[in-house]
């Protein structure tokens, strides 16, 4: 096996890749070997074209089934039905197309990941070159704030640390040194190499280019992406599922009416024409514009929950959600260092707010006076502040921080409590500085404080401690013994155990003439701060509020397992019994095996870009339907694999962004369970819709098939079924999809993926309302040509309370198990309005004489208006009826059961 470049010495690497460590190689060679083994680039998955995208529109099978009921429409002479068919197709094809049109992006954000220039060295001479001609063998120069421009193996470093969130979800700056590593050192911790994509936070180093474009670490993420597919959402699937069965039952009609009429001795020619008109009026075409308006709605609602949905039909696979695998840094966490705890004078403070805001406060957590110990605090925090070179700039109520995390984490803390860099600077000038490094482990600022130098220290606290001869006490400065010692350790072990990064402060007063080898020699302690990414105040909530409605939450993170488990516990992520997974474990398994256990793992840490795709296939492979969040390059395969990729938008990068369905544009967790929420909601929507509109459409047909078996005059007429289309199917299904969110929503469990749009409840609720509406339209068609009436005032009466009842069952129809007195009337005002109008335009058309000529109508009175709406009612009243006793029902059985 071939041994792993950080395995291997500086020079034994520069040897093999034929370069010189110290002059580089030749211009000529590097010319040759960029014609050898082309540009540093990461390579760009095909596009999708415009038109591409466009067609793949109309891949759905109830698009084609509605395609074809509009040419038969237009066949049969009724063009305005026809056509409002094709435009209601038409814009649900440019609504997805608009939403769909840049979503294939993430590759060739990967390409820009790379920086526009590297310095390296060429001829013994440090030279600018573009980021493409960078070529293995090169030896890079690195400096603060440099985009490494590709993989490569430190030869030497002075203080340097990388950004590598983006590449391993490390949450803050990892140190580097050339040291050698074994063959097995997981990616997160080779600290002696640096990645293409990743920044430098601070310090200097060299480093011998290893790989370059697709062999990079980046390039195998690239790889990963185009391997990494995305399935039809649980809507389509549910859609499609749908238009199967009313191809089924159309043509099932066609073949009915047919036989029957055949039977009866009918013309096969007017029988066939029948048959199709009621094929056609047996398909609600009204539902992909229902759907596009529920999702569009869906979308504005979740703008103002924070949330970006840039694939359409991802808004409603978010209410199917069985798992949610999250990202933890930046997600769960806050994404920024934060002191957590100080411990000084003996006594213990907490520090509340979040990231770089100073807002927030230290509190006293100790068991003496307060007072006693705010001299210790105060000293501690100044010595944070004035052995610091970061900087906080304002940015409206937050800061931006300008240096290393850990340093302006400090200058948080001590601004909480009045203490200012700025103010320090200006009375107290810095003397000199002892840098940090890793052999040191510690840093040291010499300031002139009240006329006399005085050096402030802060680093590990073993190295700190030891040289110490005094500790800061509530009564003052005292003797360190071997009993304080061991108290400070056993304290900076608590705070480590909670997965707290600990730095110990010190300061000693100095005489001007002492040399600079006695600055850090009879040190006072002062204390520790314990540092962590801290969880977001609000996402311990949204995690209980996930696991109310039965959706699992996964963290997935590539820091430290202490770090891991610390968090997963304190949010509740890691329960009794739950797992904790290595990245170097999970190599281990097979994907079977994985599939297998995935069930018991609730976090993973250490882990790769291929270690989370991986864990996103093993959920998928269980039939869940899985969101995936993540703000990084590494997390970017997995988002476009999962059912629904959801990116940070603060800090996520840009290929996060493009491979996902979706951005938080605030980064927290709880916007997440938000958008979980409108997700359900806008498929119960969708749901009570279609429900309305198969009842509804259930009854015109049943109304004329009876009409057909029984041999009577058909009580509509085709105008007239165009005009119920309209007036009760189109717009109150429209408005049906605006209703509000239950409150019971995050009460339930998640649907399952395979499961029907009509389940048995949703079923028996159409076959009830059908039923009801037959019986009363088909009741009056036949009572007033018995009564003597005539066939037109017949037809007058079948068409108006048909109307009537279509228009009164939308209210029962906004939910199968809450009656209309606890929804109320007014809750939902557009359809109320639409009802409203409604039946006053089926009044009009009773009394216009243009509208009457158009629709075959005549004047009503109004007792004939007021029974007609009494008849319209009892589907309503059945409805509400039915909800009552599929209340009580379960309701007497548990008290039998009792």
């Amino acid at each position: 096996m071939t041994i792993p470049w950080h395995a291997r010495s500086a020079a034994e690497t520069a040897t093999e890749l034929g370069s010189d460590a110290r002059l580089g190689l030749t211009r000529a060679e590097a010319a040759t070997r960029l014609a050898a083994n082309g540009p540093n680039e990461i390579r760009r998955e095909e596009r999708r074209s415009a038109l591409t995208i466009l067609v793949q529109q109309f891949a759905s099978l109830v698009i084609w089934v509605l395609i074809g009921a509009a040419l038969v429409s237009l066949a049969l002479g009724e063009v305005v039905d026809g056509s409002a068919i094709l435009a209601i197709i038409a814009l649900n094809a440019l609504v997805g197309f608009a939403q769909e049109y840049r979503s294939e992006r993430a590759v060739a954000a990967l390409a820009r990941l790379a920086a526009p220039a590297a310095r390296v060295v060429r001829d013994g001479a440090s030279v600018l070159v573009p980021a493409r001609e960078v070529v293995r063998g090169d030896i890079l120069v690195l400096d603060a704030g440099d985009l490494v421009a590709a993989d490569a193996r430190l030869i030497d470093a002075a203080s340097l640390r990388a950004n590598e969130a983006s590449l391993t979800g490390e949450s803050e700056p990892v140190e580097k040194n050339p040291a050698l590593l074994e063959p097995i050192t997981p990616l997160a911790d080779r600290h002696n190499s640096v990645f293409l994509g990743t920044s430098i936070a601070n310090g200097s180093g060299r480093a011998v280019v290893t790989a370059t474009g697709m062999q990079t670490e980046v390039g195998g993420i690239a790889k990963l992406l185009e391997t990494a597919t995305r399935d039809e959402t649980p809507l389509q699937r549910r859609l499609d599922h749908v238009a199967r069965r009313l191809v089924w039952a159309s043509l099932a009609i066609v073949v009915l009416v047919f036989a029957l009429g055949l039977a009866r001795g009918l013309a096969p020619f007017e029988l066939l024409m029948t048959g199709v008109s009621l094929a056609v009026a047996a398909i609600p075409e009204g539902l992909p514009a229902v759907v596009t308006l529920a999702l569009a709605l869906g979308v504005e609602r979740m703008v103002r929950r924070n949330a970006l949905v840039r694939r359409l039909s991802a808004v409603e696979t978010l209410g199917s959600t069985e798992v949610i695998c999250t990202d933890k840094t930046g997600t769960l966490t806050v994404g920024t260092m934060t002191v957590r705890k100080i411990v000084a004078a003996g006594e213990v403070f907490r520090v509340t707010g979040e990231g770089y805001a100073t807002s927030g406060a230290i509190l006293f957590d100790g068991l003496a006076e307060p007072g006693t110990a705010r001299a210790g605090l105060e000293a501690l925090m100044w010595a944070a502040a004035a052995c610091n070179d970061a900087e906080l700039v304002p940015r409206g109520a937050d800061s931006e921080a300008v240096g290393d995390p850990t340093e302006a984490a400090l200058l948080v803390a001590a601004a909480k409590i009045g203490i200012q860099r700025r103010d320090i600077d200006r009375d107290s000038p810095r003397l000199a500085t002892l840098p940090f490094d890793s052999d040191r482990k510690r840093m040291t600022v010499v300031r002139r404080r009240g006329g006399a130098p005085i050096a402030a220290v802060k680093g590990a606290p073993e190295v700190v401690l030891e040289r110490c001869t005094h500790v800061r006490t509530a009564r003052g400065t005292e003797p360190l013994d071997a009993a304080r010692r061991e108290g400070i350790r056993k304290y900076v072990a608590l705070l480590a155990r909670d997965a707290l990064r600990v730095l110990a402060f010190a300061e000693r007063r100095l005489d001007p003439l002492q040399s600079e080898a006695e600055v850090e020699r009879e040190l006072t302690f002062l204390g520790v701060a314990g540092l962590q990414d801290p969880p977001r105040s609000d996402a311990r909530d949204a995690v209980a509020r996930c696991q109310r409605a039965g959706i699992r939450t996964v963290m997935i993170t590539g820091d430290h397992p202490d770090t891991a488990r610390a968090i997963a516990a304190e949010l509740g992520v890691l329960g009794a019994g739950d797992e904790l997974v290595l990245g170097s474990e999970l190599e281990k398994l097979d994907d079977e095996s994985l599939a297998d256990r995935v069930q018991r793992i609730s976090v993973y840490a250490r882990v790769t870009a291929g270690h989370k795709l991986r864990i996103v296939r093993a959920w998928k492979a269980r039939g869940a339907v899985v969101a995936m969040t993540g703000d990084g390059v590494n997390d970017a395969p997995a988002l476009r694999e999962a059912s629904i990729g959801v990116a940070m938008g603060r800090t996520g990068t840009e290929v996060a962004k493009e491979a996902a369905d979706m951005v938080i544009t605030d980064d927290k967790f709880s916007s997440i369970v938000a958008a979980v929420e409108e997700g359900r909601g806008i498929f119960d929507n969708i749901r009570k819709t279609l429900g309305y509109l198969l009842g509804g459409n259930a009854a015109e047909l049943a109304v004329m098939l009876l009409a057909t078996l029984f041999g009577t005059s058909l009580p509509l007429l085709p105008v007239q079924l165009l005009w119920i289309n309209l007036v009760t199917d189109g717009l109150p299904a429209l408005a049906l999809a605006t209703d509000p969110i239950g409150p019971d929503v995050l009460a339930r469990p998640p649907r399952r993926a395979d499961s029907p749009f009509a389940d048995r409840r949703l079923l028996l609720s159409i076959l009830t309302t059908a039923t009801l509406t037959t019986g009363v339209t088909f009741g009056t068609f036949v009572f007033e040509l018995r009564d003597g009436a005539d066939l037109a005032t017949a037809r007058n009466a079948a068409f108006s309370v048909l109307v009537f009842a279509e228009l009164l069952r939308a209210f029962g129809a906004r939910s199968d198990t809450r009656p209309i007195w606890e929804l109320g009337f007014f809750s939902n005002l557009r359809l109320f309005a639409v009802v409203a109008v409604s039946f006053s335009l089926q009044l009009v058309i009773h009394h216009y004489t243009l509208m009457e000529t158009l629709f075959k109508t005549e004047p009503i009175t109004m007792a004939q208006c007021a029974g007609w709406i009494g008849l319209g009612a009892v589907p309503f009243a059945g409805q509400e009826v039915q909800k009552l006793l599929a209340r009580r029902i379960p309701q007497r059985l548990g008290a039998r059961n009792a």
